[in-house]
């Protein structure tokens, strides 16, 4: 299995990258993909979305794994890793990774330990998510060093043009130094209220903007106090809430990232020939 490893990034905080991370992760495996999503946030978001109320009593986290791969030890296949009832794997984090980060400053081929540990489980899954934290530090660039795609959740609320011009220039930098293969799926816009005209506004900017670089989704995710709820649940949306506007918007998603899966897969074919 040739794993797809898509980094859900932005360095703003709260713009719905766990909640994201959580729900596709669980749309895809609905779609029969199999999949893991790794926690790479110190502040464990993911890991707690997903029903680990108290990430810091956990025995093995991912700042374990990385450890391991840090100081050459072996690691046993699927250590560490936690199955969600709803079908998809985890492999949580906990404030212990916020150490792991500034162990890597000094280490060597820093930018790839994450890399070389998802090597060790990667085919076993189709697919893999990456939550990262809300930065541009060595965390967000390991996850960017082991991806191939790229998906962006931007908050509808204002236009974010100075983080989204960062965030991008860290990508082309990443691609360019460490991994040619990383692509940007596309933007997605959260935290939609459609009681007001913002988000069109901010969506019809970002087309605007970014179109002609960077596909920005059409499904948007609303806002919504049920999303709110059932990260308290550590259930995803599809089982928390299956008929609502926000489950039918993540599988919309899940459907828009699957197509443009095929269709890149088709290019290769077309430039294999």
């Amino acid at each position: 299995m040739n794993a797809q490893i898509i980094a859900v990034v932005n360095q703003k905080g709260g713009v719905g990258k766990s909640t994201t991370c959580a729900n596709l992760g669980v749309g895809l495996a609905q779609a029969g993909k199999k999949v893991l999503v790794v926690d790479a946030d110190p502040q464990a978001s993911l890991s707690i979305s997903l029903g680990h109320h108290q990430p810091d009593n956990l025995p093995v986290t991912l700042s374990d794994m990385m450890g391991k791969v840090l100081t050459d030890q072996t690691i046993a296949p699927g250590e560490g890793i936690l199955r969600h009832p709803e079908g998809i794997d985890l492999m949580p984090s906990n404030i212990e990774l916020s150490g792991m980060e500034v162990s890597l400053v000094n280490a060597m081929s820093r930018e790839t330990i994450l890399r070389q540990y998802l090597d060790t489980v990667k085919r076993q899954y189709t697919h893999i998510l990456i939550d990262c934290q809300p930065s541009l530090g060595m965390l967000t660039v390991n996850a960017l060093a082991a991806a191939n795609r790229v998906l962006i959740p931007v908050q509808a609320e204002y236009l974010p043009a100075k983080g989204l011009e960062q965030l991008l220039s860290t990508v082309n930098k990443v691609r360019r130094q460490i991994n040619p293969k990383l692509q940007i799926d596309g933007i997605l816009l959260t935290m939609v209220d459609s009681r007001t005209n913002f988000a069109k506004e901010i969506g019809a900017l970002l087309r605007e903007n970014y179109g002609s670089k960077i596909k920005v989704f059409a499904s948007e995710i609303p806002h919504s106090v049920r999303a709110k709820e059932i990260s308290a649940e550590g259930k995803s949306i599809f089982a928390h809430d299956p008929g609502g506007k926000v489950a039918a918007a993540y599988q919309n998603l899940t459907k828009e990232v699957l197509k443009l899966e095929k269709q890149r897969e088709k290019c290769k074919a077309g430039i294999g020939r």
